[in-house]
Parts: structure tokens; C-alpha cells; sequence
């Protein structure tokens, strides 16, 4: 299987302004390709009798080496696959539009998600430097992965560069054979039903209004000045810390239950529709639900336990774990479970992850 290898860069000046170039690269091509793709279709909606053949990824590279290289003489100075793969990422942004997996491409502005992608000559050299197209060496913190990867994607983070490639690995094969119900909330991040509570990061909680001061006193400085390029870097320094927090706590949480448990059982929660809820959103926001379940995914594959995931409308905290009787009602301050027919009690995300543990046993 693919697994992700991401890690900061050490670089000098002259190699920031590479990178910097090559963002300005990849961004000019994904707005002029964006625009013209736009404008074919436009065309075509307008005109259905002549319609032109939407173009590929291949078409519009050959197009930009026609019209666009030949009048910009700064493309020349970047690697010719910075461009190559803006296109190609474009392609695959309408393929998902066109699929209604995502919404329509939008333009890139400077200075926000700049990324570009070089293919070729990579090579590992030794375990702190990676050879790259044009740029050339660069250093990292961490040790790399002896491999040879066939592309490196070079991206920014507030003030800091990372390095990011793919590259196989082999699944192996866990000797757990236990099964585990884990059920996700947002008092605490996933309470196990094997009585283990962990609680959540709370990142942006803890640090909304120190974010909040600095966007405030950042309101009145002019777009573009040297102050306002420096209150941008800090505020986006302090959205990276938030991000890195709540990642290392899923990251921790999703290596435990993938490693040490046979089979995980989580319910197939439909966080896009618990989001409508404005009383809730912000929390549930701040838990990240969507990448706790993106990480389970993958690591189960690589450690080789078996996720389940039950259905939505299974009422897990409505139905007692002792007897199996189920509660008509249940509002969310009642947080102890309190069994009408038995008089069993217990916690109500214990109660929940330990019916979810039931079910697939008896499935």
C-alpha cells in the first residue's frame, strides 16, 4: 500500500526564492488553465451546435508551451514539471467536479496553500538530504526513508517549507483478535468499551481567543505592508500549532486502536449533516470527526485489524448494554444511562462503545 511521508525543510535564501518561484509557476498555470477550461465551457453551454472537446491534461500543456512559455521567459527558469503537474491537478479537480464529488476549481491567490510538485531526478541521498529537479540538494530535519521516490510535492506552512512523497510499503498482519467499540463525542474525543476515555485536544478551544485578539488587532493594517505580511505569518503560525495539536492527538488515538485490537467497530457517523447543528459545529469542528475516521482507515489496512463501521441509525446510546431494552428518548444532558427495566447505570459514551462492540460480535 502507499503511505505519506511529510517533513520540514532546512534551506537557505536562495533556495526559499526557488521555491517561491516555482509556486509563482504552478499557480499562473493552474489560473490560466482554469480560465480557459472555464471559457470552453461557458462556450459550449451557450453554443450547444459547436461544442469544443473539452481539453486534457496533455491539450493544455501543449497549449501553454504555445502561447504562455514563449511570452513568459521567467517559466524557463523553474523545472518544466512544476507547471506540467499544476495542469494535471487541475484535470483531476474537474474530474471530480464533473463526478459531484467536489465543487467547481476555484482561482489560487498568492501566498495562500502554495505547493508545487517536481518529478524526475529525485534521489535520497544519505538520510537527511533529498536531491530534487533544478533546486537541487535539500536538508531535512528528520531522517528520510531510504527509498526513491518518482515525485516530491515542496508546500508552505505559515513561515516553514515541508517536503512530501509517497511511496509502498507492506501491509503486516496483527495478531490482536479482540474486537473494540469506540464511540466519538465531543466532551471527550472516543470513549472505548473497554472502559478507556480519551479525551480530546481541544486545540482551537484553548487558543480561540488568543487567535481572536490577533485578527482583531490586525483588522486596521494596510493589505500588502510589512506589518500586515508579519501579523499574517503569526496568525498563521498559531493556525499550524492548532492543526498540529489535533493531529497528534488522532494520530496517537487511531495508531493505539489500529495496532493493539483485531477489529474496530465506530459508527458511520454523517458529520457533514451534524455540522448543521450551530450549537454543535464548533466542537465537533474542533474533534475532527472526518480525519479521526481517514486515519482509522488507512492504519487498520497497514497494522492488518478490520474496521467495521455500523450503521448511522443504530441506536447505540438509547439501548442498554445489560439487558438490551431500548429507551424511547434520550436528550443529550442526560449523561449517565439509566435502564427503566433493569435499573442498570452507567455512562452514557461507555454504554454507547459498548453496544457498538455487541453488535459486531453478534454480526
Amino acid at each position: 500500500m502507499l503511505l505519506g511521508f511529510k517533513t520540514e525543510l532546512r534551506f537557505n535564501n536562495k533556495q526559499r526564492r526557488e521555491f517561491v518561484k516555482h509556486c509563482g509557476v504552478a499557480r499562473h498555470a493552474w489560473n490560466w488553465g482554469l480560465g480557459l477550461t472555464k471559457q470552453i465551457l461557458d462556450h459550449n453551454k451557450e453554443n450547444p451546435d459547436s461544442k469544443i472537446k473539452f481539453p486534457t491534461a496533455i491539450d493544455l500543456h501543449k497549449w501553454l508551451v504555445a502561447l504562455v512559455k514563449s511570452e513568459n521567459p521567467w517559466y524557463y527558469e523553474c523545472s518544466k514539471s512544476s507547471p506540467q503537474q499544476a495542469l494535471m491537478a487541475l484535470r483531476d479537480a474537474w474530474k471530480d467536479c464533473f463526478n459531484k464529488k467536489k465543487g467547481v476549481p476555484k482561482f489560487k491567490n498568492k501566498g495562500r496553500k502554495d505547493s508545487f510538485t517536481l518529478e524526475g531526478t529525485v534521489k535520497i541521498l544519505d538520510s537527511f538530504t533529498i536531491q530534487v529537479p533544478k533546486i537541487g540538494k535539500l536538508r531535512t530535519y528528520e531522517r528520510l526513508p531510504q527509498i526513491n521516490p518518482k515525485s516530491v510535492t515542496i508546500s508552505k506552512q505559515a513561515d516553514r517549507w515541508f517536503i512530501s512523497f509517497r511511496f509502498d510499503v507492506e501491509a503486516s498482519q496483527t495478531t490482536a483478535t479482540d474486537i473494540v467499540g469506540v464511540d466519538l463525542g465531543v466532551n471527550n474525543l472516543a470513549t472505548l468499551s473497554t472502559g478507556e476515555v480519551i479525551a480530546g485536544a481541544k486545540s482551537y478551544k484553548k487558543y480561540e481567543s488568543t487567535l481572536r485578539r490577533m485578527q482583531w488587532l490586525n483588522r486596521n493594517k494596510v493589505i500588502g505592508s510589512n506589518n500586515w505580511n508579519k501579523a499574517q505569518i503569526q496568525i498563521a503560525r498559531l493556525h499550524r500549532k492548532i492543526a498540529n495539536i489535533r493531529k497528534d492527538t488522532l494520530h496517537k488515538l487511531t495508531t493505539l486502536l489500529a495496532k493493539n485490537h483485531g477489529m474496530v467497530a465506530i459508527e458511520d457517523l454523517n458529520v457533514s449533516g451534524m455540522m448543521a447543528n450551530h450549537k454543535l459545529a464548533k466542537a465537533i469542528q474542533d474533534m475532527s470527526f472526518f480525519e479521526f475516521r481517514r486515519q482509522l482507515t488507512y492504519k487498520c489496512e497497514l497494522y492488518g485489524s478490520k474496521l467495521v463501521a455500523i450503521d448511522r441509525w443504530f441506536p447505540s446510546s438509547k439501548t442498554c448494554s445489560n439487558c438490551g431494552s431500548e429507551k424511547e428518548t434520550l436528550s443529550l444532558d442526560e449523561r449517565v444511562f439509566h435502564c427503566e427495566h433493569c435499573g442498570f447505570e452507567i455512562d452514557r459514551d461507555l454504554n454507547a462503545a459498548i453496544n457498538i462492540s455487541q453488535y459486531v460480535s453478534a454480526s
